[in-house]
Parts: C-alpha cells; sequence; structure tokens
C-alpha cells in the first residue's frame, strides 16, 4: 500500500469560454473556479501544493459583455464535476492503483 503523502500533489484546471474576457476578467473567473478545487478536493489549498486554474476567452461570442459573475460560478461547478469524472474514469499504474482498482469490503 502507498505511504500517505498528504499536500504533495498538484492539480491543474483550465476554463474556457466563448466570452471576450480581459485579463482581471480571466483571472476573477479562474480565482472563483477554484471553489471546485475546494468542493471535489480534500484537503484543498493546502501549503505544499501547486493548484492552479487558468482561464481564457476565445472571443468568438459577440453578444453583449461577459458575466464574471455567472462564469465563475458555473466554472466551479464543472471545475468539480471534472474531477469527480477523473478520480471514476482514471486506470492505474504499477504500484498507484486507481479507484477502480479498489475493492469494497
Amino acid at each position: 500500500m502507498l505511504a500517505e503523502r498528504p499536500g504533495e500533489n498538484t492539480t491543474l484546471g483550465l476554463i474556457a469560454t466563448n466570452a471576450r474576457l480581459t485579463k482581471a476578467q480571466a483571472r476573477k473567473i479562474a480565482e472563483m473556479a477554484h471553489d471546485g478545487f475546494a468542493r471535489a478536493i480534500v484537503p484543498a489549498h493546502t501549503m505544499n501544493d501547486g493548484d492552479t486554474i487558468f482561464a481564457i476567452g476565445t472571443g468568438s461570442f459577440t453578444g453583449a459583455g461577459a458575466n464574471v459573475t455567472t462564469i465563475g460560478s458555473l466554472g466551479a461547478e464543472v471545475m468539480a464535476d471534472a474531477l469527480l469524472r477523473a478520480v471514476r474514469e482514471a486506470t492505474g499504474l504499477p504500484n498507484y492503483p486507481s479507484l477502480r482498482d479498489l475493492t469494497r469490503q
């Protein structure tokens, strides 16, 4: 069995939207999306991890300006969902079992 090493993992994420974003808006969306990490990873935001989320906007949406609050809120939801899906779908490596490799007792 693997020894537990809490706080020594890094998770990277990306929130992409078709809205046009300023640098400040992209930063705020990435900050808000970090809540998705806290919903799916325990412990999250430790002193030893390098968790990072990037946000980008393609600018292809030609409607009214971007609603940063809505995009950031939805970003947190989809980030949490994506993390859980990744854990459920991952396959293990030798000496590194995945969730699907573990049996219930």
